[in-house]
């Protein structure tokens, strides 16, 4: 059976980018979150703000660890499998790549050891100046990628000459239609992520009575903000989606299982998308709620997949499916907000077991949200590497050989594997710790100094339980 090297490198960089997203959106908000917790230990003077700190900075280091080594190969893949496609696009992406190291990269290098390891070495302002830097840094990372991002979903600002893309406006190109949505779509669940995470853990502490002042004010402030943006994320996730009916409507029509062009599409809750066929299977649908969505019309017009050929639909299972695990994810979130709304105005939000353990669960179910949030990002542009201008076929590396990207796919899952096992293995082991053991002293030889971000956890991955 003859090796496909496009389908193969689809699903290498598909894994890639899944495997390593976790980790930015996840260091994102919690460094926001820690940034937090150093300003109202600053301005209360309550040490318990610092005790918070303290613990979740190590997560921090942990976390940001196992994210640079994921995202070290994103690049090389670039070169490896999609060499027409960054010989194409070099004029572009080189310097937005490049900006993102010297704004992003070296910010967060020179504010990340004293966040990391300063905190007895510098003032308490140094130190929550350097944790906001490093907040920013996140940031400004996330704008540069999401703008290489956006411009291959909305492409402007280019003029392809010669099979070269040349840049006719840098604004045009860094802030494309959707840009804006997507920026915010996903700094809101970065701030999901890391509330749901610190709720579950402070969840787990609570429920093992373990310094419970501090892992209730930590519940408190996490229920806050899950509350706020849960629905706005809802919110920025329909004004999202209106756009890309605007720029990608096949994107949309593989998310609503759409195939005929009408007015007054139904929302289907239940379906199985059948490509070859043509339409779907076991349809439970809900009349015209779709279109009242996407056009707030009731008899608002839809594109279907039939507009164009089946070489040029998305896989519309993936899609379809990808957006309705996402989506029901996020209503979740909605409502264990509201249940916590509910539970604290009766003071039982930090006492009531059933609501804690759920807690612990749905720590989870951002990281799955924002796979199934990519998944139907990427997957509906297919076949398009540059929507509407240069397909994957076209962006492929010509010398490319099915042996030769399964090899590399096979090597990337098990070194990933062992990556992603070791780091979570290390994480909660500094769970475990919790608060006490990230507050306690740690002594350290004065010849003998950190050298990596992993040594600001201060647990021996070796260490006894």
């Amino acid at each position: 059976m003859e090796l496909d090297p496009l389908l193969l490198s689809r699903i290498q960089f598909a894994f890639v980018v899944c495997f390593h997203a976790i980790f930015p959106v996840f260091t994102i908000g919690l460094a926001s979150t820690i940034a937090g917790f150093e300003f109202l230990s600053f301005k209360t003077g309550n040490p318990i703000w610092q005790r918070l700190s303290k613990f979740w900075i190590q997560v921090f280091a942990v976390v940001f660890g196992i994210g640079v080594v994921s995202g070290i190969v994103m690049s090389f893949q670039f070169g490896t499998n999609w060499s027409n496609f960054s010989y194409a696009t070099a004029n572009f992406l080189g310097p937005v790549l490049s900006y993102e190291v010297v704004t992003a990269f070296f910010l967060e290098a020179a504010f990340l050891g004293v966040l990391l390891f300063g905190r007895d070495k510098v003032p308490q302002g140094v130190h929550l100046f350097a944790a906001c830097m490093v907040a920013l840094g996140t940031f400004i990372s996330s704008f540069w990628i999401l703008a290489a991002n956006s411009l291959m979903q909305t492409p402007q600002g280019l003029e392809l000459v010669n099979g070269i893309y040349h840049v006719s406006s840098w604004s045009e190109a860094l802030f494309t239609p959707s840009f804006g949505y997507r920026f915010l779509h996903m700094a809101l669940a970065s701030f999901l992520t890391a509330a749901l995470v610190v709720a579950g853990v402070s969840a787990w502490f609570l429920l093992k009575n373990r310094e419970f002042e501090a892992n209730r004010k930590a519940l408190s402030i996490a229920l806050w903000f899950l509350l706020f943006l849960a629905p706005a994320q809802a919110l920025v996730g329909d004004f999202h989606g209106i756009n890309t009916l605007k720029y990608q409507p096949m994107k949309v029509a593989a998310m609503e299982g759409n195939w005929e062009t009408q007015k007054g599409v139904p929302l289907l809750l239940f379906a199985i998308p059948d490509k070859e066929e043509q339409t779907n299977h076991f349809e439970v649908k809900i009349p015209k709620l779709a279109s009242f969505i996407l056009t707030h019309d009731w008899d608002g017009e839809v594109p279907g997949l039939k507009e164009v050929s089946k070489e040029e639909q998305p896989p519309v299972f993936i899609v379809f499916w990808s957006f309705r695990i996402m989506v029901a994810l996020g209503f979740l979130m909605i409502g264990f907000a509201l249940w916590g709304l509910i539970l604290r105005r009766k003071g039982q939000y930090y006492k009531s077991p059933l609501f804690l353990n759920g807690l612990r669960l749905m720590s989870l179910s951002p990281f799955f949200a924002v796979l199934a949030g990519w998944i139907v990002t990427e997957t509906g542009r297919a076949p398009w590497l540059i929507y509407g201008q240069m397909t994957h076929a076209q962006g492929l590396t010509p010398s490319l050989t099915g042996g030769m990207a399964l090899f590399t796919l096979v090597g990337y899952i098990i070194v990933y594997s062992l990556v992603f096992s070791s780091g979570v293995y290390y994480l909660l082991k500094v769970f475990k710790g919790g608060i006490e053991k990230a507050s306690a002293p740690h002594e350290m030889d004065e010849i003998e100094r950190p050298m990596r971000p992993f040594s600001a956890a201060h647990v021996a991955i070796d260490e006894k339980e």
